[in-house]
């Protein structure tokens, strides 16, 4: 439905060359969810409106449906973007003098179709059919996005997007629309891409993701591929939390050490020994409590502070490792809130822990921990 090949953008600013994309290539299948990812001025939105035609790259080439919309002209690329591209916006822009079905009969209308059913059944799908003869000041701004959703998807288009949708929506709201919208998608089959800064949104809806950092792309995977299998520190602190541990290559492949511990970790990273390495390592990977002694990577190590946090409590765990590894910062440690009452330990207790050799991951030093 949608690829991308080498789209590298450029503007001129105060006599300089400023690149905001460089080399991105990606393909999306044909009603798949893809979610753009990364923090402000990444270039998420410059690439969404090359992808939607709004501009054209300065290098590269985008096809959506087998047509390049690079070699069209802005007339052409309108026209596509009218039959097969339908856009839901951070803010709701609903036209304030209109009902709910009026707002969604928009499109057909500026497109020359007529109104039929389709508007009242797509806001019977977002769950509005009672709302649909209201005026958007009379709906909460969830029901707000839902009609602009319902819009988009008016006139069937082969490929939606979205840009922030739900940013400006409180917690639980927000939480309640993935579920839906994901449903949603599915069921009708539209192709689709999201771009938004929130990972856990992103990892809660789309089929495959695309983390950005300063233009380029750093990894394209499904969503437990970029969290379990990072492959840049980048990826590793922007998608989910992360520890990280300053560390230096030990002559036996697949080991690092801190201090005078030697740690194992994931294979497919080589160093030379004694050249220096980062050790990462998510909060819920860290076993603490009497199943850590003994264990491949176990230490001691004391709870510097804990979060009562519902479900699970955070510790701040310092590790007691001698040879120079003491200077470490805390790690994070996510533990059932159960788990850690029957612990019976408190704040400046020493307890053992363990790194899971599978889940500790190393990258090279340069860029690495944060």
């Amino acid at each position: 439905m949608l690829r991308c090949e080498g789209l590298t953008q450029t503007y001129l600013s105060g006599g300089r060359v400023l690149t905001v994309l460089k080399d991105i290539t990606f393909t999306l299948e044909d009603s798949g969810f893809l979610a753009i990812v990364g923090p402000s001025g990444s270039g998420k939105t410059t690439l969404l409106g090359l992808l939607a035609g709004l501009d054209r790259p300065s290098r590269g080439n985008v096809f959506l449906d087998g047509a390049d919309l690079g070699g069209m002209t802005e007339d052409q690329r309108a026209r596509v973007r009218g039959e097969k591209v339908g856009f839901v916006f951070q803010s709701f822009q609903l036209i304030p003098t209109l009902t709910a079905l009026e707002n969604v009969q928009v499109p057909l209308e500026l497109s020359g179709r007529a109104a039929d059913v389709r508007p009242r059944e797509l806001l019977a799908r977002v769950g509005l059919a009672e709302r649909s003869h209201h005026y958007p000041a009379q709906l909460s701004g969830g029901e707000q996005q839902r009609v602009a959703l319902a819009r988009a998807l008016a006139p069937a288009p082969a490929l939606l997007l979205l840009d922030e949708p739900l940013s400006a929506l409180d917690a639980r709201v927000r939480q309640s629309l993935r579920h839906e919208i994901r449903g949603l998608q599915r069921r009708l089959g539209v192709t689709t891409i999201m771009v938004t800064h929130d990972q856990e949104e992103a990892l809660a809806m789309a089929d495959r993701i695309v983390v950005m950092n300063a233009g380029q792309v750093e990894q394209v995977g499904g969503p437990a591929e970029v969290y379990r299998r990072p492959q840049t520190p980048f990826v590793a602190r922007f998608v989910g939390q992360m520890n990280f541990l300053s560390g230096i290559a030990s002559s036996r492949s697949g080991w690092a050490r801190v201090g005078d511990l030697e740690l194992r970790h994931q294979p497919g990273f080589e160093a030379s020994p004694g050249s220096a390495v980062t050790l990462a390592i998510r909060p819920e990977e860290i076993a603490v409590g009497p199943a850590a002694r003994g264990a491949v990577n176990s230490l001691t190590a004391r709870i510097a502070g804990l979060q009562f946090l519902g479900p699970f409590t955070r510790l701040a765990l310092a590790p007691v490792v001698t040879g120079g590894g003491d200077g470490q910062a805390a790690l994070e440690c996510d533990v059932a809130a159960t788990a850690f009452s029957e612990l019976g330990v408190g704040e400046g207790a020493l307890v053992p822990i363990a790194l899971d050799p599978q889940a500790l991951r190393a990258f090279r030093a340069a860029g690495g921990a944060p």
